[in-house]
């Protein structure tokens, strides 16, 4: 088959534009139960009721029949960075808006591309990929305590970054990220000094020192961090020292932020228009594997976690939606966002590029 790579959507090239250019063929259809069940994307009618019973939710119409929405994310709250609209969002699972973040004065489409809880929950940390800068945003205040890079201005030197990504906050007040373009993951302090790195800055060839594209750094309990390397479709684990210990080839064209299962396993996101989220041991057996048809199909998801129910919680990017798929079924049984349609109003997302979890507010 000849593709003519001007044709991919300009938002994913806007988005990576070191991704080659991949077209998905042949999804098994063993994965067609992912979704039997779903209907077609309608959109919500122009009144939301504060709450409503998901089975008779408009803006979720993948499953005809769900369970209540506390079963399907565990009565967590999500938190997600909803890019396309400039803003972070927190939904309760009877999705209601429950906290809202608005960046003010950025381009269209360059908001958060990944919003993560930090300080016990008292701040979130994220990263505006599009705009080279990194924050810590007070949740009661709103207010931004810390940063790291220049808005707007791509560089290496220190104080500038190159499409940072995936921002954690550690114990120690230190924020960790991948800077994507200039190939490695640092380590930043709150005095804003670089405590330490993984990769050499400019060199995105893998190898033993460095790192081809990262685009995931998360810290697992151990102490080690698992990072996702676009270049060479790889996932390494780095110790406590940032030196690497593992590393894995995986069956994905563009691997997006590995998170752990419950299970030990990894699960992470193919970021690609016919996506595909898997689960895959240290030794590279794949134990879980989601793909969709109809309106179970992904459009470049970038992240996926495992709920403490089993289910798992995904970004469903160009689908403009966060999804809860159930393990065993594999059939969508939560929804926020109308399918394939970008919007601002309640019950509507634009381009959702990270999540995160946490137990309700009191």
């Amino acid at each position: 088959m000849k593709i003519d790579c001007s044709t991919i959507r300009s938002e994913y090239r806007r988005r990576h534009p070191l991704a080659r250019c991949v077209i998905a063929i042949g999804i098994s259809a063993v994965a067609a139960t992912t979704s039997a069940a779903s209907a077609a994307a309608q959109s919500p009618p122009t009144q939301i009721p504060a709450t409503i019973a998901s089975n008779q939710d408009p803006v979720s119409p993948t499953v005809t029949s769900q369970p209540p929405a506390t079963d399907a994310l565990g009565g967590l709250d999500v938190l997600i960075a909803d890019r396309g609209n400039n803003r972070v969002l927190l939904i309760s699972a009877q999705k209601q808006i429950l906290w809202e973040y608005d960046f003010a004065g950025l381009k269209p489409r360059s908001g958060a591309d990944d919003a993560f809880f930090a300080d016990g929950g008292k701040s979130i940390v994220v990263n505006l990929e599009h705009e080279q800068v990194v924050e810590v945003i007070d949740i009661a205040s709103k207010a931004v305590t810390w940063s790291y890079g220049t808005l707007g201005k791509r560089g290496s030197t220190p104080g500038l970054l190159n499409f940072p990504d995936d921002a954690y906050k550690l114990p120690s007040g230190d924020v960790i990220f991948a800077d994507i373009r200039n190939c490695r993951i640092v380590d930043v302090a709150p005095d804003k000094h670089i405590v330490r790195q993984a990769g050499t800055t400019g060199r995105c060839r893998g190898g033993p020192t460095t790192l081809a594209s990262p685009n995931g750094d998360k810290p697992i309990p151990n102490g080690h961090v698992l990072v996702s390397t676009i270049g060479d479709h790889s996932l390494t684990e780095l110790d406590e020292t940032w030196a690497p210990v593992f590393k894995l080839t995986l069956p994905l064209h563009y691997p997006s932020d590995p998170q752990m299962t419950m299970a030990g396993n990894f699960l992470i996101a193919d970021y690609v228009r016919r996506g595909r989220i898997i689960e895959i041991t240290r030794d590279g057996k794949i134990v879980w594997d989601y793909v969709g048809i109809g309106d179970g199909q992904l459009n470049r998801p970038s992240l996926a976690i495992e709920l403490p129910n089993g289910n798992i919680l995904a970004n469903d990017d160009l689908n403009h939606r966060v999804i809860a798929i159930d393990k065993v079924s594999k059939q969508i049984v939560w929804q926020y966002g109308v399918t394939g349609k970008a919007g601002a109003a309640p019950g509507y997302l634009s381009i959702p590029d990270g999540l995160d979890i946490e137990e309700p507010r009191s």
